[in-house]
């Protein structure tokens, strides 16, 4: 060999193993993780729900070697539940943080927007907690995953046990008035007139209403003996506290949206959410190994209980990991593809991502109240819950 294949030969190898040292720095960066969630203001108890759940399965991923070799790296920012406020949040994850993945969103009218927000930055987002019907069926998109019940599956279990317990129901409903509020209410009226309920009223609030009274006249009037309603956080203690101070708590039961009575908003309602009945997917109580793993682990980060909010947003991350093993890239076109049809572990037990709509297909429950600790009742398939795939956008 001369000297000048000699030099050559070094060039070549320096160069390879330059690229060879890039690709390896470049798989060692961390996965981006955004997380839009309400940290202040009327849902706040819900985003430290989905805070603690992302960062107890985040911690246990990290630990045990992450994604592919790459830990996740999570950065939060307040979304407020406001759209207004969600959707220029969720530019600057994409645009300057430059997120992998983004998910959090409450409110269901944040996660439409910010919805759209990734499809232009040609992102992917997954809601742990948002249940108009809408954002997996008329206003769904490729780019959008819900891993979490939406309304409808909450109110087929909902309205199954209510045909039984009290048959011909005469239901009133008040919901908050937003998109999350009518889709709610909408999805249960239909189940629940579906098996014989009557409607004999309705009304929406305003969102973070102080004052619920002037509406009880109308239900008054109305005279049911059955109210559904889908307020959350701190809507529902003074809609609880309110309708026990005038009387109102005892001469209807009181149904309503699985977000409705938690964890998070109990204490401060006391008595008067008893007997609470509520369509949900999970519960502390589901006697399974996973569910059971999940609980200690929380409770010991947190020295408090899960809710259905901590419970999915936990099981989201599991999700993302799946997806990213699968198809062996944080690719947005490749994980898309890993995520339809994927099938994964949760505390709910396994879930399946349904590819039509991006709809998490899950058993559902009925649990009710008593004595301050929610139970089971009883359990609807995953598959007779979750109803048709109405989507037709991808």
């Amino acid at each position: 060999m001369n000297n000048s294949q000699l030099f050559c030969g070094i060039i070549i190898a320096t160069l390879a193993a330059g690229f060879a040292g890039t690709v390896a720095a470049q798989s060692a960066e961390p996965i981006k993780i955004g997380v839009l969630t309400p940290l202040s203001g009327t849902y706040a108890s819900l985003g430290q729900q989905v805070r603690w759940g992302i960062e107890l399965a985040t911690k246990e991923i990290n630990d045990a070697g992450g994604v592919m070799g790459r830990k996740i790296e999570l950065l939060f920012e307040d979304e407020e539940a406001n759209p207004s406020v969600a959707t220029p949040k969720a530019e600057k994850l994409f645009q300057v943080s430059k997120v992998d993945f983004l998910t959090g969103t409450v409110s269901s009218a944040s996660t439409l927007a910010v919805g759209q927000v990734a499809e232009r930055n040609e992102r992917l987002i997954a809601t742990t907690v948002s249940f108009s019907d809408a954002i997996t069926g008329d206003k769904c998109s490729p780019n959008v995953f819900r891993v979490n019940a939406k309304a409808g599956q909450q109110s087929v279990a909902l309205a199954e046990w209510l045909s039984n317990a009290r048959p011909n129901a005469e239901v009133f409903y008040l919901g908050p008035d937003y998109e999350m509020g009518r889709s709610t209410v909408h999805a249960f009226k239909t189940a629940a007139e579906a098996k014989g309920a009557k409607t004999v009223g309705e009304v929406f609030a305003p969102l973070d209403n102080k004052d619920y009274s002037p509406f009880f006249g109308q239900i008054r009037a109305a005279r049911p003996n059955v109210m559904y309603t889908s307020v959350a956080g701190n809507d529902t203690v003074r809609l609880f506290n309110q309708l026990s101070e005038y009387g109102l708590l005892k001469k209807m039961a009181i149904v309503g949206a699985s977000g409705t009575v938690t964890s998070q908003n109990l204490d401060a309602m006391g008595k008067n959410a008893e007997g609470f009945t509520t369509g949900v997917g999970y519960s502390l109580d589901l006697d399974i190994p996973e569910n059971k793993k999940f609980v200690a682990a929380f409770d010991a980060a947190y020295k408090a209980s899960p809710d259905l909010y901590g419970a999915d947003s936990y099981g989201v991350m599991y999700f993302y990991k799946a997806a990213v093993e699968k198809a062996q890239s944080t690719d947005t076109v490749k994980v898309r593809k890993a995520m339809e049809g994927l099938e994964w572990m949760t505390p709910q037990g396994k879930k399946t991502m349904r590819a039509g709509d991006h709809q998490a297909i899950q058993d559902m429950y009925v649990t009710s109240l008593q004595n301050g600790q929610f139970k089971v009742l009883s359990k609807v398939d995953g598959a007779a819950a979750i109803g048709p795939d109405t989507c037709t956008r991808f």
